[in-house]
């Protein structure tokens, strides 16, 4: 068992008349009093994922204390995310990474950050380490609200063939499996996924493969993995709808105006670490590929043809990183340090917007092709003062050139910059079981590279401002942790977040967006407790204000698309011993704005899921309903102008949402070996 697998196998072992069962300790249930930097961070272990259903991959976020992972269109395409007063879109400003690759795409046809989780098989998942805030050097691009590490196993406990079915056609195949070799093992993983989805108007047609090989083997005094990695996925996208339509009786609620939307995406990747107690280094090769089409304004541009577009993303990713850790003393104080740095090389031979009907293009919004390049240098040392009390200073300086080739010669260009981001914090150990901490850092996103030499509106030609590269961020947090081994992990914090001028390219459209300073403020609370080896409680609280640093007589103070608190619950009885085993979760999230004079509000949406099953020795039969209530919910909620056939030119102002999937049920068989 490596160290990654922070589900944490306790004991197994034989003897030639007994045979221990396998212990097994939940993430949360491992000690972290002075090891961590702020109350903000924490581990998910692999246990911890097997034990909760997940309706969606991207769900796996959620394990993220005040994260709300959601969809607004197809399922092959990356969620929604909202965390700490950001309506992060697909991924802005929340670092995601998988055993040191980035999985946040740079200057994306669908937006900046872009984060698909899709080709990830949850149960290959050894741990997730979330950093909330921007206090960490080690974390550079996307940092601001956050970051996620997730790291894949580097063994299996048993063989796995799993089989999943249940209602509107859904089926999901699983296998994995480890070989031991001469020198090393090898583990493989496969995952089949399709579904038609719950829709009236069209058949979703999900039709996903994901697979997995890893090589791992000591090499010299280290560890060394290879992993090769592959996705592909195709739908058709039940995309959000006019509230009036549904009112009109044009659709139902699961009904779609337009049933020729949908993708295609891909991912393949080829990556490599190794390390050992003071070094870490990984490098990385990734191609992806996404064509997105989608319509939601109508016939509000083009009454004729109506405004469906496509989106077209085709690149290769090189990078890698190394860092360096040790130990030192300083004024007899003993003194813990990192330094490291990073590099990441976007190849992107084509990112486009196109017009188009029916699925075929009509004409050309934008196309370039962008050579993106960026490096990162960081440290950071933390001193022990006391045997109670340390501190810690670090920074990191990020470096950043683009070069865009576009279809439209006065939008072609370089640019660059580089930005200084500075950390520091401190802990106070008031005893083996309480820490405080207080932290303030800088982070930073990038934006689309298409922004910084835009000089023309891609639609109307007219002039255009072009905007930098790195909108910068800052933030402040105090916390505390307490840890009681045999009852519980609790730990709250009290968090300031500032983002400048939020300048932003959008995908959609093809040109930037402007908004204004903001200001956010929030407090959270993080339980976890266990009552005996089989019964676990956890409960997760999540309040923001986030506001604009300026008013306008034209716009309002209220950041759009923020959500003002969060809460999930649940209750798992059982583990990976046989016997009983379920689960139930309550997540809600509350009332979000939707325009920023706070006029107009969203409903707020509750969930309930359900998890059953029994585990024999080598077989296990699971049965998950999702919404198990059948409550008629929104997945997410939108207010802005479309146009209909038959109504004014200038469109309406609606409410336009994506419904909650119904109560679904699901059926699972798996057998370990």
């Amino acid at each position: 068992m490596t160290n990654n697998d922070a589900a944490l196998t306790v004991a197994k072992t034989e003897t030639k008349n007994t045979q221990l069962e396998t212990v097994v300790v939940l993430g949360h249930q491992v000690n972290q009093i002075g090891k961590k930097l702020s109350a903000a961070e924490g581990t998910v272990g692999s246990a911890d994922i097997e034990n909760r259903p997940v309706l969606r991959t991207g769900e796996i976020l959620e394990f993220v204390p005040g994260m709300v992972v959601t969809q607004h269109s197809g399922s092959g395409k990356a969620n929604q995310y909202f965390l700490r007063g950001f309506n992060l879109d697909h991924g802005t400003d929340f670092n995601s990474s998988i055993d040191g690759m980035p999985i946040n795409m740079r200057t994306h046809g669908h937006g900046q950050g872009y984060t698909d989780l899709n080709f990830i098989i949850p149960e290959l998942i050894g741990s997730i380490d979330y950093r909330k805030g921007a206090y960490y050097a080690e974390v550079g691009d996307f940092s601001g609200a956050g970051a996620a590490a997730f790291k894949l196993k580097n063994r299996l406990d048993k063989n796995l063939l799993a089989f999943t079915g249940g209602e509107n056609n859904y089926g999901r195949l699983l296998g994995a499996g480890e070989v031991e070799l001469t020198q090393g093992r090898l583990l493989l993983g496969a995952e089949r996924q399709v579904s038609d989805g719950p829709w009236t108007s069209l058949n979703e047609d999900i039709d996903k493969t994901a697979v997995n090989a890893r090589y791992v083997n000591p090499l010299t005094d280290g560890n060394f993995t290879l992993t090769i990695m592959g996705y592909e996925n195709s739908w058709n996208s039940p995309d959000q709808i006019p509230a009036r339509a549904v009112e009109q009786g044009i659709i139902d609620e699961y009904g779609s105006l337009n049933t020729t939307n949908g993708g295609e995406s891909s991912r393949f990747s080829l990556s490599s670490q190794w390390n050992n107690e003071f070094w870490k280094a990984n490098a990385y090769a990734i191609h992806s590929d996404l064509q997105l089409i989608a319509d939601f304004t109508y016939f509000l541009d083009d009454p004729v043809n109506g405004d469906q577009y496509k989106q077209e993303d085709e690149r290769n990713i090189y990078g890698g990183a190394v860092s360096h850790h040790w130990e030192s003393e300083w004024l007899d104080k003993p003194v813990t340090n990192i330094v490291g740095g990073e590099f990441r090389y976007d190849d992107i031979g084509k990112v486009g917007l196109y017009k188009t009907k029916v699925r075929e293009t009509i004409s050309t919004v934008r196309e370039d092709s962008v050579n993106e390049t960026s490096g990162g240098i960081f440290a950071q040392s933390t001193i022990s003062v006391t045997d109670k009390f340390s501190a810690h200073l670090g920074g990191r300086y990020d470096y950043f050139t683009v070069d865009v080739n576009s279809n439209i010669n006065e939008n072609s260009g370089e640019a660059s910059q580089g930005k200084f981001s500075l950390k520091a914090g401190a802990t106070y150990l008031f005893s083996d079981s309480l820490e405080g901490f207080i932290n303030a850092g800088q982070g930073f996103h990038s934006n689309d590279a298409r922004g910084a030499t835009l000089t023309v509106d891609p639609v109307s030609l007219e002039p255009a401002n072009a905007v930098e590269l790195i909108v910068p961020s800052k933030g402040a947090e105090i916390g505390v942790r307490l840890f009681d081994q045999q009852r519980f992990n609790i730990s709250t914090s009290l968090w300031y977040l500032e983002s400048e001028s939020e300048l932003i390219f959008i995908g959609d459209a093809g040109h930037n967006e402007a908004s204004r300073a903001s200001k956010r403020t929030g407090a959270e609370i993080a339980s976890y407790f266990w009552f005996d080896s089989s019964w676990n409680l956890d409960v997760e609280l999540a309040w923001t204000r986030a506001r604009f640093a300026e008013n306008t007589q034209e716009e309002g103070k209220y950041v759009d698309g923020s959500v003002p608190f969060v809460a999930s619950t649940g209750i798992s009885y059982g583990g990976n011993n046989k016997g009983w085993q379920g689960s139930l979760r309550y997540r809600y999230f509350g009332a979000r704005v939707l325009e920023s004079f706070d006029q107009i509000k969203a409903n707020s949406t509750s969930t309930v899921n359900l998890g059953i099953g029994y585990r024999w020795e080598k077989t296990t039969v699971e049965l998950e309903i999702h919404n198990l209530l059948d409550s008629d919910e929104h997945d997410i909620d939108y207010y802005y102008a479309s146009r209909l056939p038959g109504e004014p030119e200038e469109g309406v102002e609606d409410l336009h949402y994506h419904p909650a999937e119904p109560r679904t049920v699901r059926a699972k068989i798996e057998y370990r070996f």
